[in-house]
């Protein structure tokens, strides 16, 4: 087969990827120069959507109404726009071998292309409870949600089993946002998962407790302490029962498992430097190999703010990381220079009608404030984390536009905390006064 050459390629074609094609053309890329080459059969889009309104009984979001940048209030960047800039979305292409030091990318059909600059854009797979070895795990209707065409396999999959029973295995991002999407759905929930409270890299058993209160009161059956074994099946080879290790049994139509991701960084292993989990990189998300960058999920960033290095799995850093690294590439090339990455780590999450928003570090003491009721029409609580008497991480439920960017700006900021009982008298006040 011919080889394809291009200037630029992007190698994913997740959300990362269509905030950096968004940049290069706000940078000037010239037509055929820049290529995303994507597994996926669409062009990029903003994943979250996947485990909320994608699912939703009513008014579901469909594509082209979640293609990227719309996530962050931007243009939606349909098909048409990359053919409009000269981009080439080689889409349906799965890379199985890259040899960065003769710059080239073979496909899984053979395909061959060359490039100059490298994006790493891989992103993350899911972890499967067959990586486990956990009994009868390939049986039908057990789902995982990554992408699009797992959401399509899920959405029929619940207009099947109308008013039926789902376990959902996992009590992080997933578990969460899918149990509230099934109950909205009118199915039965179980929610299942081995730590002591739900979401347990971030929330503190206070925070944790009123999610579970509220759930519960949503129908949620929530089952702590323990995880799934194996899976019993129909003759037709769906799942019928779910095994935990504690001897319970449920009943279940449809599960869901959302027990953690793994970054895609295989095809890279040996060439490049790595470090946490993911590939190593500099503020401009340059890795140890020349004319490669790697963005998102895959990689091992500094974090300024907090003198240290880290891997993020989160939209809001696949966005930045995504535009930093295509402002380096351009600044290079011209013989500038641009700031550092000084990222504010970021968090959120909608279910039911809840929203919360977290910014900076969960570290130190800590400090509940507001009312974290669960039985409240008026919920609205948050949390303050504390170390070395200052405040460096904040977290509200039911924030107002306002309030968030006031708890953004204290994370940021970092301001000196003199009494935690009074922190915790004042509450979201404290917040905007900063």
């Amino acid at each position: 087969m011919a080889e394809k050459s291009f200037k630029y390629v992007i190698v994913g074609g997740g959300v990362a990827a269509g905030y950096a094609a968004r940049e290069f053309a706000k940078q000037g890329v010239k037509p055929g120069e820049l290529a995303i080459i994507s597994k996926e059969a669409v062009a990029p889009y903003e994943r979250p959507a996947l485990s909320k309104a994608y699912l939703f009984p009513e008014g579901a979001a469909r594509l082209p109404g979640f293609h990227v940048c719309v996530g962050s209030g931007g243009e939606r960047l349909l098909p048409e726009w990359y053919a409009e800039k000269g981009i080439s979305l080689i889409l349906s292409t799965e890379i199985v071998k890259a040899d960065l030091a003769s710059k080239t990318l073979v496909s899984a059909a053979g395909e061959s292309f060359t490039y100059q600059t490298l994006v790493i854009a891989t992103g993350s797979t899911v972890l499967k409870l067959s990586d486990f070895g956990v009994q009868g795990a390939d049986s039908k209707n057990i789902f995982y949600l990554r992408e699009i065409d797992d959401a399509d396999k899920l959405v029929e999959a619940i207009k099947a089993k109308k008013n039926g029973k789902a376990v959902i295995v996992g009590g992080g991002y997933i578990g969460l946002e899918l149990s509230a999407v099934m109950r909205l759905n009118n199915i039965e929930v179980s929610m299942v998962y081995p730590e002591p409270w739900c979401m347990p890299r971030l929330f503190t058993e206070g925070i944790a407790a009123f999610y579970e209160g509220y759930y519960q009161n949503k129908g949620v059956n929530i089952i702590k302490g323990t995880v799934a074994v194996g899976f019993d099946t129909h003759p037709n080879g769906e799942v019928k029962e779910v095994k935990l290790k504690d001897g319970r049994v449920l009943e279940a139509d449809i599960v869901v498992v959302g027990v953690g991701a793994r970054p895609l960084t295989t095809l890279f292993k040996g060439q490049v430097e790595e470090e946490k989990g993911g590939i190593k990189t500099d503020a401009f998300f340059k890795t140890s190999v020349p004319d490669v960058y790697a963005v998102g999920d895959v990689a091992t960033f500094p974090l300024k703010m907090y003198n240290d290095i880290r891997r993020v799995e989160h939209v809001d850093h696949s966005r930045k990381s995504a535009e930093q690294a295509v402002k380096a590439i351009f600044a290079n090339e011209q013989g500038k220079s641009i700031d550092e990455y000084d990222y504010l780590p970021y968090f959120y999450s909608r279910a039911f009608d809840l929203s919360w928003q977290f910014y900076g570090d969960n570290v130190g003491e800590t400090v509940l404030f507001g009312d974290a009721d669960p039985n409240s029409a008026t919920h609205k609580f948050g949390q303050y984390w504390i170390q070395d008497g200052k405040v460096v991480g904040v977290f509200l439920e039911s924030g107002t536009p306002e309030e968030n960017k006031a708890i953004a700006k204290v994370a940021k900021v970092q301001p000196l905390v003199s009494s935690l009982d009074q922190l915790a008298q004042e509450g979201l006040s404290f917040a905007s006064k900063i």
